[in-house]
C-alpha cells in the first residue's frame, strides 16, 4: 500500500495546480491537432488547390507519424527526462503550426502536419509522466488524471466547433491557434513541472532500432492508409505490407541481439502489457476508430449532415466517454480487471448493436442516440480498465514505452478495421451495408470480451492498487473520442484514409505508473515475445 503522504502547503498546492493546468493545456493542443482540421478541409482544400490525394493525406500525415514515433517518442521521455522532451516537443508543435498557418502549397502543409505529428508523439508520453512526477500517489494524483483528462476530452469535442468558429475567419487560424498554447505551457514548465531524477542517465537511446522501429510503423500505418483508399490488392499497398514485414524482421532481429534494446526485452514477457496491447487493438476496431468512421459517413454521406453539424452531434458520444472512464475508475478495484473489461466491452459491442439495428431508421434522437449514450459508456470504461490492466505490471523505467506500445497497436487497429469496412460498405453504401458494419464492429467488441476475459488474471490485489489510477485514461481514452468528433468533420471524399485519426487517443495517456510505484515487484507471467 501507499505511504501516507503529508497534505501539501498552500504554496505547494499553488504549484500542483499551475503544474496541472501546463500539463493540462497541452492535452487540450494535442486534442485539439486531431479535430480541428477535419472542418478547415474544404477551404484548404480550396484556397492551396489540393487534389482528392492531397486532401486525404492533409488528415493522414499527423496521425501516421504519430504513430511511427510514439515509441521512440515514450523511450525518449523514459531515458531524457520528460520535462526536457515536453517542451521541446511543444517548441516543435509552435514551429510547425507557425509554418502550416504560413503555407502557400500542398507539400509545406503536407510536411507541417507531419512535424506536428511527431511532436505529439513526444508530448503524449511525457505528459503522462509528469503527471506521475509532480502529484503524490494517491487522491492528489487521481484527482489530477481526472481533470487532465476531461480537459483532453473537451478539446477534442471543442475541435470541431472552435475549427468552425476559426475557420470562419481564416483556416489559417486553425494552427496560429496552437502558438498560445505551446508558448505558454513551455514558458509554464520550469516552474511548475519538476526535473528528471538521476535514474536512467547513464543509459542511451538505440538509434539504429529506434530508427527501425519508426520506418516498420510509419511503412504499416502507410499501408493501412493506402488499403482504406485504393484497395487491399493496389500494387503500393501490398509494396507497403512487404517493406513493413522486412523493416519488423530486422528490427526484432536487432532487439534480440542488442544489449540496450528500445523495448526492454521484459516488457515482450509481460502477459498483461501484452493482453492490454490486444485490447488496445481490439477496442480501436471497434467502439473507436472504426464506430466513429461509420457513423461518420452515415451522418454525413446518408443523412446530408454539414460537418459542423455532424461535430456537434457527436458531442453526446464524447460526454459519455468521459463519464465512462469515471465509471471504469470506480469498478475495476472491487472487480478487477478481468470483470470490469470484459463488462466494458460488452456494454460497448451492445452500443454497436444498437445502431446496426437502427442504421435504417433517419431520426437522430430516436435511432442513432441511444447507441451513441451505451456505446460512449463502454468506450470510456474500456479505456481505463485496458490501461489499468495493460500497465500494471510494468515498472517504473518502462511507463513511457509501455504506452506507447499499447498506443501504438490502437493505430494499428484502427487502421486495418477501417480498411476492412471499406470492402463492406463499398464505393456507394446504404443502409443496409452500415447495418452489416455495425454489427460486424460489434462482433469485434466482442471478442474484445473473451480476451479480456481469458488474457487478463482473476481479480488481484494490483488491481485493486490500480484502481485509482483508472481516470488517468480519461485523458488518452477521450482522445478517441476526438478521433470520433474529428472525423465528424471528415469531408467524405477523405473519409476513408482519415478516420483512422480516430485512434488516437493520443492515447498513450492512459499508463499510469502509481500501480507500479505503490506494489511490491511482481513476476511478470510469461506470454511469449511479441
Amino acid at each position: 500500500m501507499p505511504l501516507p503522504t503529508t497534505p501539501p502547503t498552500p504554496a505547494a498546492s499553488r504549484g500542483l495546480l499551475g503544474g496541472l493546468i501546463t500539463l493540462s493545456a497541452a492535452q487540450f493542443l494535442i486534442a485539439l491537432d486531431f479535430s480541428v482540421i477535419f472542418v478547415a478541409l474544404p477551404d484548404i482544400s480550396a484556397d492551396l488547390d489540393l487534389s482528392g490525394t492531397a486532401k486525404q493525406w492533409v488528415v493522414s500525415a499527423y496521425s501516421v507519424f504519430f504513430a511511427g514515433f510514439l515509441i521512440v517518442g515514450g523511450r525518449l521521455g523514459d531515458r531524457l527526462g520528460a520535462r526536457k522532451l515536453f517542451m521541446a516537443a511543444l517548441v516543435l508543435f509552435g514551429v510547425a503550426s507557425l509554418l502550416g498557418g504560413l503555407a502557400a502549397n500542398a507539400a509545406l502543409l503536407l510536411i507541417t502536419r507531419a512535424l506536428q505529428g511527431i511532436a505529439a508523439a513526444c508530448l503524449q508520453p511525457s505528459i503522462l509522466a509528469l503527471v506521475n512526477t509532480t502529484f503524490p500517489a494517491g487522491k492528489e494524483r487521481t484527482r489530477a488524471l481526472a481533470v487532465w483528462g476531461t480537459v483532453g476530452a473537451s478539446g477534442l469535442a471543442a475541435g470541431v466547433v472552435i475549427g468552425g468558429l476559426l475557420t470562419s475567419l481564416s483556416w489559417r487560424w486553425t494552427f496560429f491557434v496552437n502558438l498560445p498554447f505551446a508558448v505558454l505551457c513551455v514558458l509554464a514548465a520550469p516552474k511548475f513541472l519538476p526535473g528528471r531524477s538521476e535514474h536512467g542517465r547513464t543509459t542511451t537511446l538505440n538509434v539504429l532500432n529506434a530508427v527501425l522501429c519508426t520506418a516498420t510503423v510509419l511503412v504499416s500505418v502507410f499501408g493501412l492508409t493506402l488499403a482504406a483508399d485504393a484497395g487491399w490488392t493496389d500494387p503500393l499497398t501490398l509494396g507497403s505490407f512487404l517493406a513493413g514485414a522486412l523493416l519488423l524482421a530486422l528490427f526484432a532481429g536487432r532487439e534480440r541481439v542488442s544489449t540496450q534494446p528500445l523495448v526492454d526485452p521484459v516488457l515482450r514477457r509481460t502477459r498483461s502489457l501484452v493482453m492490454g496491447m490486444c485490447s488496445s487493438a481490439l477496442y480501436m476496431a471497434s467502439v473507436a476508430g472504426v464506430e466513429f468512421y461509420l457513423v461518420t459517413l452515415l451522418l454525413q454521406d446518408g443523412r446530408d449532415y454539414a460537418p459542423l453539424a455532424a461535430g456537434i452531434a457527436f458531442l453526446p458520444l464524447a460526454a459519455c466517454i468521459t463519464f465512462g472512464n469515471m465509471i471504469a475508475g470506480k469498478i475495476v478495484g472491487p472487480l478487477g480487471v478481468r470483470r470490469s473489461l470484459a463488462l466494458a466491452f460488452t456494454v460497448g459491442a451492445l452500443g454497436l448493436a444498437l445502431l446496426g439495428v437502427s442504421a435504417t431508421h433517419h431520426s437522430y434522437l430516436a435511432a442513432l442516440l441511444p447507441g451513441l449514450v451505451i456505446s460512449g459508456l463502454g468506450h470510456g470504461m474500456i479505456y481505463t480498465s485496458m490501461f489499468v490492466g495493460g500497465t500494471r505490471d510494468v515498472d517504473d523505467r518502462n511507463q513511457g514505452v509501455a504506452g506507447a506500445l499499447m498506443t501504438t497497436t490502437q493505430y494499428a487497429g484502427g487502421a486495418f478495421g477501417v480498411a476492412a469496412l471499406v470492402l463492406v460498405l463499398g464505393t456507394d453504401p446504404g443502409d443496409g451495408a452500415f447495418r452489416t458494419a455495425f454489427l460486424l464492429a460489434g462482433g469485434v467488441a466482442l471478442a474484445g470480451a473473451v480476451i479480456a476475459w481469458i488474457g487478463f488474471a482473476a481479480t488481484t490485489q494490483a488491481d485493486t492498487e490500480a484502481a485509482g489510477t483508472g481516470t488517468a485514461a480519461a485523458g488518452a481514452g477521450t482522445e478517441a473520442a476526438g478521433a470520433g468528433t474529428a472525423a465528424a468533420g471528415v469531408d467524405p471524399e477523405t473519409a476513408g484514409a482519415g478516420t483512422e485519426t480516430a485512434g488516437v487517443d493520443p492515447e498513450t495517456a492512459g499508463v499510469d505508473p502509481e500501480a507500479a510505484q505503490a506494489l511490491p515487484t511482481a513476476t511478470p507471467a510469461p506470454a511469449g515475445d511479441l
